[in-house]
């Protein structure tokens, strides 16, 4: 049994990189799909004035010629009293090999507080997984910088994760009444982790593009849970399984509409299953397979699981360790994890779960949480 300081430190490091890594590697391949809905807003269109300021524009990448726009954002009327907000970040090149985590902080200027109910994410090529967040109020830093993943921002007071991104083209579509609420000029942050497995250097766009809904149609704020296993140590040339973990449901969710999940591996992972069960004992009711680590889907519940009191979820990721060296957890893409999101109603602000010695944390809420930077 590790001591309590032994788990303490375990706590921190997982958070830091369990974080770092939410999504899976598919280097630029594998096929555009979407997921959580149909793909409507300007998905990806982007244009106007770089350095992060907002400006209306008919979309279209620049010339080639033209100078990097870095950080850009670009507003466009959606149709039906909705507007299209979209975040870019690049173009910017990949040297072969280059494995980084850069992230950028822009406005999105909207005059006034806005419900968005779809999310369209391009990743474009070498990128490993994209992260969104709404920040607090600071200074805009549209020139891509290297970040902390998830730094500051398990503290509900500086802001929360919208969306986690690791298929080429993603959408997350809300369910109806349902929506993440933004405040006026609302900051965000785009995080990108990328790598580029190819042998020649690679130009990287992505765009994130937010669909707004009118405000009659707004009840609920959407958040997401993120939860998973660290306890990964892979053999060389073995198949390797977490076996069923349990995490059980804080009872502050008991009344949470779980309304899509999708699964998380790296490249050696085979497999991720997901159950809802009443309890450790209770063998559950599959709700979620995935046999894709590099395009695994988003699985929308209509109506929605609800996790009955004293309940949670069970889960289980497979992996086929074909390399000549030992894999553990970590957040190069040349590591592994097993991790599920959820995304619910009503809101109570984004929180990272994880099963340590068969019991259930998550942060912010532990005291182990306090070891975050």
């Amino acid at each position: 049994m590790r001591t309590s300081l032994a788990i303490a430190a375990l706590v921190s490091a997982v958070l830091i990189a369990a974080c770092g890594s939410s999504g899976s590697s598919s280097n630029g391949e594998g096929s555009s799909s979407s997921s959580g809905g149909s793909s409507g807003g300007s998905g990806g269109s982007s244009g106007g004035s770089s350095g992060g300021s907002s400006s209306s524009s008919s979309g279209g990448l620049p010339p080639a010629d033209a100078a990097p726009p870095d950080g850009d954002v670009s507003m466009m009327d959606a149709g039906g009293g909705a507007q299209s907000y979209t975040v870019q970040f690049g173009p910017i090149t990949v040297n072969a090999g280059e494995e980084n985590t850069q992230c950028i902080v822009v406005s999105l200027g909207n005059a006034a507080q806005i419900h968005v109910g779809q999310i369209h994410d391009l990743l474009g090529t070498a990128s490993h997984h994209m992260i969104l967040y709404k920040v607090a109020p600071q200074a805009a830093q549209p020139t891509p910088f290297a970040c902390q993943p998830f730094q500051g921002t398990l503290n509900p007071a500086n802001g929360n994760p919208l969306i986690i991104s690791q298929r080429p083209d993603d959408t997350l579509t809300l369910p109806q009444n349902v929506a993440f609420t933004l405040d006026p000029n609302q900051m965000v942050r785009l995080e990108m982790h990328y790598i580029n497995a190819n042998t020649k250097p690679v130009t990287l766009v992505t765009t994130s593009t937010l669909t707004t809904i009118p405000d009659s149609q707004y009840k609920y704020d959407a958040s997401f849970l993120f939860i998973g296993d660290p306890s990964i140590n892979i053999p060389a040339n073995s198949t390797w399984s977490t076996g069923v973990q349990y995490f059980q449901m804080p009872s502050n969710y008991n009344a949470s509409n779980f309304w899509a999940i999708t699964g998380h591996e790296h490249h050696l992972g085979t497999k991720v299953q997901i159950w809802s069960a009443t309890s450790s004992s209770d063998p559950g009711s599959l709700i979620y397979t995935s046999t894709s680590w590099s395009d695994p889907p988003v699985t929308t519940f209509t109506p929605p699981v609800r996790v009955p009191s004293g309940g949670g979820y069970k889960f289980q990721c497979d992996y086929d360790n074909t390399t000549n060296s030992s894999v553990s957890f970590g957040e190069s893409a040349n590591d592994e994890m097993c991790f599920f999101w959820a995304y619910y109603w009503p809101s109570q602000n984004a929180q990272v779960c994880f099963v340590v010695n068969g019991g259930s944390v998550c942060c912010p809420g532990n005291p182990a949480c306090a070891a975050l930077p």
